[in-house]
């Protein structure tokens, strides 16, 4: 009982042990908790069919070919250069000056 004693009043032992104790048992916690992070995440997340298809090589050969398909349609001969609006300006009040001078060059 003296021996138990003396430790309690060690302010390593007082201080220390349930320190180490709450870093060492925090850290195991912290694992099992982000390992259900981790597993939630995965079964919760399924690929839309264009990203598994970028995944899948076998399934990539005729997402590009479709692809090709819909850019064959497209006339690249007859197209105009067109600036955006600039963060600071108004989005739809540029649309409108582009507009007129579309119209007034054809």
């Amino acid at each position: 009982m003296i021996n138990l004693k003396a430790l309690q009043r060690n302010k390593s032992v007082r201080y220390g042990v349930p320190m180490l104790l709450l870093i060492v048992g925090g850290s195991f916690g912290l694992r099992e908790f982000t390992q259900i992070r981790y597993d939630a995440q995965k079964i919760k997340r399924k690929l839309d069919p264009s990203l598994e298809a970028k995944v899948n090589v076998e399934s990539q050969s005729t997402m590009l070919v479709d692809e090709y398909e819909k850019m064959k349609e497209f006339n690249l001969d007859n197209w105009k250069n067109i600036r955006g609006p600039r963060p600071w300006e108004d989005s739809r009040e540029y649309q409108e000056q582009q507009r007129s001078r579309q119209n007034l060059k054809d």
